[in-house]
């Protein structure tokens, strides 16, 4: 069978040629599906999960398609959860919409209006906002909805599950031209069917089954290590891979880890709700291009990080369900990469762990290890199943 490649998806040949100066020639399987029907200007939904490559799903046939706007009236809008993902979207389409001339901008809370408005005002082709920032510059008559021609919801669900939905409808609501509607979720069900009912017409609907890695591809390794050594062994196992998550259940705790993996000599950063945007960009930007080799997050703050060459996942602190662990873990293995999960289990986190293994279906040994542990190097290379706890 021959592998489908993005000229084959009708695509224009400019967008084709810059895709390949990143080295993106071969599709996903949701791009595969969503692009001709976006580049054909139907209304679409994807059922995907985030690093299934969603953004290019979308932001390859509105690139295509979109005229250039007006000061303050942009043709495109992305809705997204998050500021991080509001930034990481822009990162990720603008190479593509200066081959097409057309200017991108993030628009989020928690960093100055004015330099926005500015923006607005110079001329934005393409506007992708969390939904509250949005309404404030839409009320202040900065932004106006009317000239849009293509709208896209991106994770709608967990635009739903963090409260956005009213403030979504009441953007959707404004908007008077007849335009193309692309929404992307994890789920189609509940709040995110009524809206597609609502918004969108004769959609065409693009279900890709999760290549989020299921449990068992992944690898795990739970390791008994003791209070005063436990930084050293997560140290130990930073520098021997390219990018590591850190779970902390707390931010507090988040802010201590990172301080004392510095002491250890590795270069990491924390990002939680409590620093302000501009440090969160930094830490997630010097993340994504290896400035850093260990991101510290909590669970709140790792929603919306898109970072795809994850190669080990460390939860630090247990999390406090199957599921946390489940979506945890799935940062390391993104877009069909398999990784790393390792669990550092304190002697009194055990019977926790146990159950949550028990609760998982997975029978693994829990290995002690010290930081002077040689098999912390290579991860991979032991099989935890021949080892006794």
């Amino acid at each position: 069978m021959t592998t489908t490649q993005f000229s084959d998806l009708g695509i224009s040949q400019d967008l084709v040629d810059a895709l390949a100066e990143r080295g993106i020639t071969t599709p996903f399987e949701i791009q595969t599906l969503a692009i001709p029907d976006g580049i054909a200007g139907r209304d679409v939904c994807g059922k995907a999960k985030t690093g299934s490559g969603k953004t290019l799903a979308f932001g390859i046939p509105m690139i295509q398609r979109l005229s250039k706007a007006k000061p303050h009236r942009p043709t495109g809008l992305a809705l997204v959860p998050t500021r991080e993902l509001a930034v990481q979207v822009c990162k990720e389409l603008e190479p593509l919409a200066a081959t097409r001339g057309l200017v991108f901008e993030a628009i989020y809370g928690g960093s100055p209006i004015e330099k926005q408005i500015a923006a607005l005002k110079r001329g934005v082709d393409f506007v992708v906002a969390t939904p509250g920032r949005m309404i404030d510059l839409i009320q202040q008559e900065e932004l106006s909805v009317a000239d849009l021609e293509g709208v896209v919801l991106d994770e709608a669900d967990r635009m739903a599950d963090m409260g956005f939905m009213p403030q979504v409808e009441w953007i959707l609501r404004r908007t008077e031209k007849k335009h193309q509607t692309l929404l992307f979720s994890a789920t189609l069900d509940g709040m995110v069917g009524a809206l597609i009912s609502r918004y969108q017409t004769d959609p065409v609907t693009h279900e890709v089954e999760s290549r989020e890695v299921t449990v068992a591809e992944m690898e795990h390794r739970f390791l008994a290590v003791h209070e005063m050594d436990r930084v050293r062994v997560a140290a130990r196992i930073v520098e021997a891979s390219n990018k590591t998550i850190i779970f902390s259940r707390t931010k507090w705790g988040a802010d201590k880890i990172t301080g004392k993996l510095i002491d250890e000599g590795v270069t990491a950063s924390a990002i939680h709700g409590d620093l302000r945007q501009s440090q969160r960009e930094k830490a997630l930007s010097d993340f994504q291009d290896g400035r850093i080799k260990c991101l510290v997050a909590t669970d709140v703050a790792a929603r919306g990080i898109h970072v795809d060459d994850v190669d080990v996942v460390i939860h630090y602190d247990p999390p406090s369900d199957a599921k946390t662990y489940v979506h945890r873990s799935g940062r390391t293995a993104r877009a069909g990469e398999s990784g790393v999960v390792v669990s550092l289990v304190l002697w009194d986190e055990e019977l926790e762990i146990r159950k949550l293994l028990r609760r998982l279906g997975m029978k693994l040994p829990i290995v002690e290890v010290y930081s002077n542990d040689a098999r912390l190097d290579d991860l991979m290379a032991w099989d935890p199943a021949d080892e006794a706890a």
